[in-house]
């Protein structure tokens, strides 16, 4: 069973922020799937099919910063390992937008990632993120917690929806192949 975690903060006052494109995602999934996530202590979750194919859907709630503390708990709880995480987040450094598809690696500054890093010793997990672009004039951790601007609105739709279709690429053909045909497809919408 794959663990599909999207990224983000609880609560309405950041239910639109850049900083919870992942919920986003995983939000879009229980819908394209008809899996509906019940909250439990320190997340939301559910188990359902994806094509076919066996995953857990969870959006924790402990505040980006503390990801890793629901993670840990949703292993013990559901027993899936650290190598059947697949993590979906934002991320400053691509333009809004564009997803983009990793393997592993290191968190990239990334304070979700870090946590479940440092929480389950383990960093090959791979990660689709979605890119939510930077702006000089603001400081990233403010940026981050910032709604997205109306002329921006196209495309987050369109990145929400390619990040979907990454996650089902990714469950259906693994890494590799979905690797190749979502990182390598420009966006539509600029």
């Amino acid at each position: 069973m794959l663990a599909i975690v999207g990224l983000g903060n609880p609560g309405p006052r950041y239910s639109r922020t850049r900083h919870n494109a992942g919920f986003m995602v995983l939000d879009e999934l229980a819908r394209r799937h008809g899996i509906s996530l019940a909250q439990r202590e320190l997340y939301k979750a559910a188990r359902g099919s994806i094509k076919g194919h066996s995953v857990l859907l969870m959006e924790p709630l402990t505040f980006m910063n503390l990801s890793g503390k629901a993670v840990a708990r949703g292993m013990r709880k559901f027993g899936f390992l650290a190598e059947d995480l697949l993590v979906v987040c934002d991320d400053l450094d691509i333009e809004t937008g564009r997803v983009k598809i990793k393997s592993g690696g290191s968190s990239g500054g990334h304070n979700g990632l870090q946590s479940i890093m440092d929480l389950t010793g383990y960093s090959g997990f791979p990660r689709v993120k979605i890119g939510i672009g930077r702006d000089p004039l603001i400081p990233s951790d403010k940026y981050v917690l910032s709604g997205f601007r109306p002329d921006e609105a196209a495309a987050l739709e369109e990145a929400i929806s390619r990040a979907a279709d990454a996650v089902e690429a990714i469950v259906t053909e693994g890494i590799e192949q979905a690797m190749n045909a979502i990182n390598r497809r420009p966006s539509r919408a600029r």
